[in-house]
């Protein structure tokens, strides 16, 4: 029996990372495969974070398009950019990477307290990650999503049928992902690289 984790095009566990830089493509296709994890919440209040990182995985992928050789990785996109006026990718990476930051954190928060619905643990990792970005305007759109989460079991049961192994690819996946993440924030942090987007 299929898994939302068989029919990803790409997991998080398998995108390449060659000494600490990141393969863009790779990355931006796991990306776009865990997006689709809001469409199993169910709520159209989702569709505000689905539509944000979709834009920003549009604004990635056409600079590496454009510029296969600057942009290969994340890091070499970053510094591409870096001491130019056009830091469009650069910003669509930053905020990419908050939105995964705070799925990361929300699904960490599932798996680690096994007993709290994921209203709670959405909100709590909202609180924790993306809130600090927000304004006042945007703030109250995000909160109303974390309500809108369904109930843990049924979202659970849309994941697969095989529960352990559901558990297993879930822990596998989030494990890469965090791993992922942390390599692209520290990288942000180490040059002041996010500064004033």
């Amino acid at each position: 029996m299929s898994t939302f984790f068989d029919e990803m095009k790409l997991s998080f566990a398998d995108v390449k990372v060659t000494d600490g830089k990141i393969d863009t493509n790779d990355f931006l296709i796991a990306s776009e495969s865990l997006i689709k994890l809001f469409d199993l919440l169910g709520s159209s209040a989702f569709a505000v974070v689905q539509n944000d990182m979709t834009g920003n995985v549009t604004k990635v992928r056409a600079k590496l398009l454009a510029e296969p050789a600057k942009a290969a990785t994340l890091q070499d996109l970053i510094l591409s950019e870096a001491g130019t006026k056009n830091k469009t990718a650069t910003q669509g990476l930053l905020w990419l990477s908050r939105g995964l930051q705070f799925t990361a954190q929300a699904m960490r928060e599932t798996v680690n307290n096994p007993t709290s619905e994921m209203t709670t643990t959405f909100t709590d990792a909202y609180g924790k990650t993306l809130s600090q970005y927000h304004g006042m305007l945007v703030k109250p759109i995000f909160r109303l999503a974390m309500k809108a989460c369904p109930y843990r079991k049924d979202f659970f049961a849309k994941l697969g049928a095989d529960q352990e192994k559901v558990e297993q690819q879930l822990k596998t996946w989030l494990a890469a992902l965090e791993e992922i993440v942390k390599i692209i924030m520290d990288f942000f942090t180490s040059g002041n690289y996010g500064k004033g987007l």
